[in-house]
């Protein structure tokens, strides 16, 4: 560093941003520590005060340099050396730089110093591009490299996904994974060609990581909660499920939330945060699922005949799983009736299961019809003995239920 200031002949004298004239180095500065030493004291003078008297000059060992003082402060000196690099004798410099300070120094106009600065602000951001522009040379390249090779590890994780999972929602998930990895290791690099400090990156993140977490708390959990549920899998897309007070199908799963239509029509958009801590009832994860049906027959009905028609009527019905076993059980006697109930298994599916339930309900009802076997509500019969209750006018028959 000693060396490059060292090879800089001239330097800026800067005030309010703006360079004046410059300076040569001298025998025991160099030109960039004594512009430095110059600008320090007029930052400080512009700091201090709002208001300057005309820049004095006062000749010194006879005239071979020059004082440059506002309001009793010195700013610079004027040397033989700065008279001999201009070509100019020391008073005529000093006047001349006097001038300019005092044309730098009076409080310019709002629009001419949002000029200024913006001038100096365009001209250092132009240096600064042409001085960074191998390093931004460099990150450019990677991140093209990076985009395609993202694209590329995309596309062959998805296609590995679709042979291996078999899901689509797990394929996508996959896929959009090595794609961010791929980015993130692509962003590391080119951030360091650019000179980013890394350390001091991580210490900024350290320190705003607990306000970004409570901030974003939802958001990270809705997100975090999508990754584990996709790698998880409790459903599939077209999976028939119940959720907290939702039944439908699954037709979309997100990072942030999946999309349920309901029987009716609706769609429902849940939180994934929402669907990770509720129960989740999966109709559809078995392709059968078991029906039941409840009846009553009289207690004259001969069981084992009642039986053996319902099953006929039952493994002769379209989409009964014929093949599962099918169970008919007397599980009660009551005054009135023996009930007997029915499970047999169908598809899973709400409308299979719904249709397929209707139709066996219909056919034990009309093959219990067709072999006059009654299926009575519960009714009791009344027996009066006191013939004086007649004049109440009940009937000894009358029934009620």
């Amino acid at each position: 560093m000693e060396s490059l200031e060292e090879n800089v002949f001239f330097a800026d004298v800067m005030v309010r941003g703006k360079p004046i004239f410059q300076v040569g180095g001298l025998v025991d500065i160099t030109a960039k520590e004594r512009a430095r030493t110059i600008n320090r004291r007029i930052a400080s003078l512009v700091s201090q005060s709002d208001s300057f008297n005309s820049v004095q000059i006062a000749l010194i060992d006879g005239g071979s340099s020059a004082l440059l003082q506002v309001n009793n402060r010195v700013l610079m000196t004027v040397t033989s050396q700065d008279a001999l690099d201009f070509n100019v004798s020391v008073k005529e410099l000093a006047q001349l730089w006097a001038q300019d300070l005092d044309d730098s120094l009076s409080q310019p106009s709002f629009m001419v110093d949002v000029a200024q600065r913006l001038d100096v602000t365009i001209q250092n951001l132009l240096q600064d591009t042409i001085d960074n522009l191998p390093s931004f040379m460099g990150a450019f390249i990677v991140v093209v490299f990076t985009w395609l090779v993202a694209i590329a590890v995309k596309n062959l994780a998805y296609l590995w996904a679709e042979k291996t999972e078999g899901d689509r929602s797990t394929d996508i998930l996959i896929s959009r994974l090595c794609y961010g990895g791929v980015w993130i290791v692509g962003s590391v690099i080119s951030l360091g060609i650019l000179g980013l400090d890394f350390g001091l990156l991580l210490g900024t993140l350290g320190l705003t990581s607990v306000a970004i977490g409570f901030s974003l708390k939802d958001v990270l959990g809705n997100y975090i909660s999508g990754v584990i549920l996709l790698a998880a899998r409790p459903f599939r897309i077209n999976d028939q499920v119940i959720i907290t007070d939702y039944e439908g199908t699954i037709i979309q799963i997100q990072l942030r939330a999946i999309t349920l239509q309901t029987y009716d029509g609706r769609l429902v958009y849940i939180p994934n945060q929402q669907v990770f801590q509720s129960s989740i009832v999966n109709i559809t994860a078995s392709p059968f699922r078991r029906s039941s049906l409840m009846l009553g027959i009289e207690y004259d009905s001969d069981l084992s005949f009642v039986k053996q028609i319902i099953r006929a009527t039952v493994v002769n019905t379209e989409g009964v799983e014929s093949e599962r076993e099918i169970m008919i059980l007397v599980t009660e006697l009551i005054p009135s009736t023996v009930n007997i109930e029915v499970l047999f298994w169908v598809n899973s599916r709400r409308q299979s299961f719904l249709k397929v339930t209707s139709d066996v309900c219909q056919g034990i009802k009309e093959v219990l019809e067709k072999e006059n076997i009654k299926t009575p509500t519960n009714s009791y019969v009344i027996t009066l003995d006191n013939p004086s209750l007649l004049q109440g006018g009940l009937h000894p028959t009358d029934t009620t239920s």
